[in-house]
């Protein structure tokens, strides 16, 4: 079973919260959680409450399940903000305030079984996939 939480309007750049998702993704969403508690970015802080809602939510649809996993972590743009600067000369320069559209997924993980996270290294592969 599926479970969906999103975040819209957030007020920061898509790319940097696009930073965290190798933090995130295919982990047990309380490791999730705790990893990015430990991490000093203003998207942690974002990812923290929006995973912590999916549990909300999660909790609400099927109770007797204990254990999630963040299963896609999905970070769009959103609309821009400008905002004029002044310049040298009497011009004025265009500020862009990027919004952004966060979306987590989370599933169900078997009581029984053990999920590992991602793992790094290649073991004699190439890096491009």
């Amino acid at each position: 079973m599926e479970v969906i939480a999103k975040a819209r309007f957030v007020r920061i750049g898509p790319r940097k919260i696009r930073y965290l998702r190798p933090i995130v993704v295919k982990k047990e969403a309380q490791l999730a959680m705790n990893l990015l508690e430990h991490t000093s970015q203003k998207g942690a802080l974002v990812l923290r409450k929006l995973i912590k809602s999916a549990l909300a939510n999660a909790e609400q649809k099927n109770p007797e399940q204990k254990r999630w996993y963040v299963k896609s972590l999905l970070v769009n743009e959103g609309p821009k903000m400008k905002r004029m600067r002044s310049a040298p000369m009497g011009r004025a320069v265009v500020i862009m305030k990027k919004l952004s559209h966060v979306t987590v997924v989370l599933e169900d993980l078997p009581e029984t079984k053990d999920f590992k996270g991602n793992n790094y290294g290649t073991k004699g592969k190439s890096n491009r996939s």
